[in-house]
């Protein structure tokens, strides 16, 4: 169960929104590589305001995301792509409405 999420706000520096575009979308399958990722979301908000929302089952889960692959890209490419550094916060899941396929 998904009790722990991380939420990260990104605002694309002004004519890099396709490349930000790009960059969420290839870090998918990175996202599935991961087993504590229960799920991940990337958001795009609005002209420029992006978001990647995921959630985890416990603090070692949330530790392995921020340690791995999509979180060393997203701050290796953070000056180039964003206007300021992504907003990270670790909010707690208190509630969970998931279909069963």
């Amino acid at each position: 169960m998904s009790k722990l999420a991380l939420w990260a706000q990104l605002e694309a520096k002004p004519g890099k929104e396709k490349e930000v575009e790009e960059f969420l979308k290839s870090a998918r399958p990175l996202a599935e590589k991961e087993p504590a990722t229960l799920t991940w979301y990337a958001i795009k908000m609005g002209p420029g305001k992006y978001g990647i929302f995921d959630t985890f089952a416990d603090e070692n889960g949330r530790n392995a995301h921020l340690n791995g692959e999509i979180a060393k890209a997203l701050f290796a490419k953070a000056k180039d792509l964003f206007s300021k550094p992504p907003d990270i916060a670790k909010p707690e899941v208190l509630a969970v409405k998931s279909s069963r396929s």
